[in-house]
């Protein structure tokens, strides 16, 4: 199989081509295969611009995602995981289900050897939260 052949499922690449999903259901992450699947190695992504709804009132909420894991056969591409991200703008729901979903949509995709999803909200009414959830300790 060349290199080609193996990318060919990723069509969020495009130059100049950028459609915004408006959800989390409408998001597409896309993966390819990992190259180095006889070694453990952590893939680290972070966004400090995470941004979603609270589901009482409305009003933006803001956060710090931290996503690490240790792949397994296959890898998540990085432009999708940003629309991803992105699709969860317009979203209302709490922190908990926020981070709880993160997971759940990486795990279900890459099967990954450990997972880690850690999301840092910022303040609200005086209180920061963070949501955390480890596959060692899931």
């Amino acid at each position: 199989m060349t290199d080609e052949t193996k990318l060919t499922g990723l069509t969020l690449l495009k130059k100049g081509e950028t459609r915004y999903p408006t959800s989390p259901d409408e998001a597409k992450l896309e993966t390819f295969e990992n190259a180095n699947q006889g070694r453990n190695y952590w893939i680290t992504f972070q966004t400090s611009e995470f941004t979603s709804l609270c589901p009482i009132t409305g009003q933006p909420d803001f956060a710090t995602i931290t996503i690490e894991y240790i792949p397994g056969t296959l890898c998540v591409e990085s432009k999708s995981l940003k629309l991803y991200l992105f699709s969860f703008r317009q979203t209302g729901t709490f922190y908990e289900e926020i981070v709880n979903r993160i997971y759940s949509d990486l795990d279900e995709q890459l099967k990954p050897k450990r997972l880690v999803v850690n999301g840092d909200f910022t303040a609200r009414g005086g209180i920061t939260s963070a949501v955390k959830i480890d596959s060692a300790e899931a």
